[in-house]
């Protein structure tokens, strides 16, 4: 049997004092550089609020609600079959998966410093466009069509 890992505690964030914000700085610190990803994102509702003239907190709550998906695909072997079926998305998950794809939106587009593809990317999300919600529509679409499946979930 798997042994359950231990989650340890996230500290909020200094600016913020918001668990969600820390979790997003973590989500996009690479190589253990937590001063950068908090200027990154810092930076990146600076410019929130300077475009938005709204609450950054606000936006980027709004932003990751958008974004969680409800459902996805898992694979399923049945028999010598493989099928995708779909299942619901908890909690803890669905928030994981939304700031992954806010952020990979965010690097995905050239050209421009992280805090201000952030931003956008983070605006977008609370307008209900951008890449974050293609993402989500299209895992949404693929349970969808999977539905027939949906007798094998566990």
């Amino acid at each position: 049997m798997k042994k359950k890992i231990k989650k340890h505690p996230i500290i909020p964030d200094p600016v913020y004092n918001n668990i969600t914000v820390a979790r997003f700085i973590n989500q996009i610190m690479r190589k253990g550089k937590k001063t950068i990803a908090r200027k990154i994102v810092y930076s990146a509702f600076d410019i929130i609020k300077e475009k938005t003239k709204k609450e950054p907190l606000e936006v980027f709550e709004l932003a990751l609600a958008n974004a969680s998906p409800l459902l996805e695909v898992k694979s399923k072997r049945v028999g010598g079959a493989t099928y995708q079926v779909p299942v619901e998305v908890k909690g803890e998950r669905k928030m994981a998966l939304a700031m992954r794809w806010i952020i990979s939106g965010a690097k995905s587009k050239k050209g421009k410093p992280m805090r201000e593809k952030l931003a956008a990317e983070l605006m977008d999300a609370a307008n209900n466009t951008g890449w974050a919600i293609k993402k989500k529509s299209d895992t949404y679409r693929m349970a969808e069509a999977n539905r027939a499946f949906a007798h094998f979930a566990w």
